[in-house]
């Protein structure tokens, strides 16, 4: 309780100073390359294209990209809405809608995991976290999914294998990194909202092929294939991000593999708890993932929540309220500020997988002592 207090404090200080910083009048940024491409694929152009000055161009020192839109083909059908009034205008809409998302989302875990006025320290800390405020900041799609995955997450909970595969399947349909969650529960033998989220999203994936044509998913496995570069920001927190900045991009691809087999086989022969297995599969889909972006960690509220009277939990928690433009300002810093410090997300992630494998040893042998008697 005290810790919680603690880090409500940090938290009421940290949406202090990120209001003004959404609130200003900073441009478009990620929204901007939504409506480009919502309007491209309506003209009949590539939407994975880059369409100044509508698609934003990131320069730090030391790093310059541009930033087009990344998300799966359906997203070519659906941003197309964003262009339906002035840009500026349907962004203000669009936060209004994440926000409301986002609180939706916060309640509802809220429910399940805290009492009393604990409730509201865990709000406060809940509405601090870098992702969500970077998330608005540049008019990411992030907040409607986060609802989508805790609706998933609790009717796991309940046994309600059609609703979580729906879910879950709308979810890997915009993130197919979190393919991992269908693909770990089907391995522990939760086949019915495994099976329902595959088939969820296929169904979402035909539609994009019918509409524009098969080329497609060409164009952006194409973009996706080419954009390795920008593994090395500051606010990727996958394990491919800290072996970019180590200089060592190859240990990223294989402790991701690594950290998947190890999962894979772990599902398949241990048969854990449905939560156990959503749990490390929604870290996972962030190590593992080659952009791992900080706004991510936001799908990781119901995992810390259901372990946070663990220290390790909090202390993730803690980490991930600092705010984006802190981190972002270590560009220029020598490599090992990078590694280090300016790391702190990816690290903090490090930490929970820490903490769920701790966690997971000491539920098995609680099952084997208590086998024993």
């Amino acid at each position: 309780m005290v810790a919680t207090a603690v880090l409500a404090l940090m938290s009421g200080w940290v949406v202090r100073a990120e209001f003004p910083r959404v609130l200003s009048d900073h441009g478009l940024w990620d929204f901007g390359a939504f409506v480009a491409s919502g309007r491209a694929a309506a003209a009949g152009l590539d939407p994975y294209g880059i369409y100044p000055p509508l698609t934003p161009h990131v320069v730090f020192p030391g790093f310059e990209s541009w930033n087009p839109n990344l998300n799966p083909p359906i997203s070519a059908l659906l941003f197309q809405v964003f262009d339906l009034l002035d840009p500026a205008l349907s962004l203000r809409i669009w936060l209004g809608v994440s926000v409301a998302c986002y609180a939706a989302a916060v309640i509802l875990l809220l429910r399940r995991y805290s009492g009393g006025l604990e409730i509201g320290l865990l709000a406060v800390w809940a509405f601090a976290l870098a992702g969500f405020w970077d998330a608005l900041y540049l008019g990411q799609i992030y907040m409607p999914l986060v609802l989508v995955t805790i609706i998933a997450w609790l009717r796991l909970e309940k046994g309600d294998g059609l609703i979580a595969g729906i879910m879950i399947g709308l979810l890997v349909s915009l993130k197919p990194n979190f393919a991992v969650w269908p693909v770990l529960l089907f391995l522990a033998g939760y086949r019915f909202p495994s099976l329902i989220s595959f088939a969820t999203a296929i169904v979402i994936a035909v539609i994009p092929a019918i509409i524009f044509g098969p080329k497609i998913y060409l164009d952006w496995l194409h973009l996706v294939a080419t954009d390795g570069g920008r593994a090395v920001f500051l606010t990727n927190a996958s394990f491919a991000g800290l072996a970019a900045r180590a200089g060592l991009p190859a240990a990223g691809t294989f402790l991701a593999v690594s950290l998947l087999l190890t999962l894979a086989a772990w599902a398949f022969f241990r048969r854990p708890a449905v939560i156990a297995v959503s749990g490390f599969a929604l870290l996972a889909s962030l190590l593992a993932s080659p952009l791992g972006w900080i706004h991510y960690t936001l799908f990781l509220l119901p995992v810390l929540l259901h372990h946070w009277q663990r220290p390790w939990a909090w202390l993730t928690g803690a980490a991930l309220i600092i705010p984006v433009p802190f981190i972002l300002g270590y560009f220029g810093a020598s490599r090992l500020a990078q590694l280090t410090t300016g790391s702190v997300y990816a690290w903090a992630l490090v930490l929970l997988l820490i903490g769920l494998i701790a966690s997971e040893r000491e539920r098995q042998y609680a099952a084997a002592q208590a086998f024993l008697r």
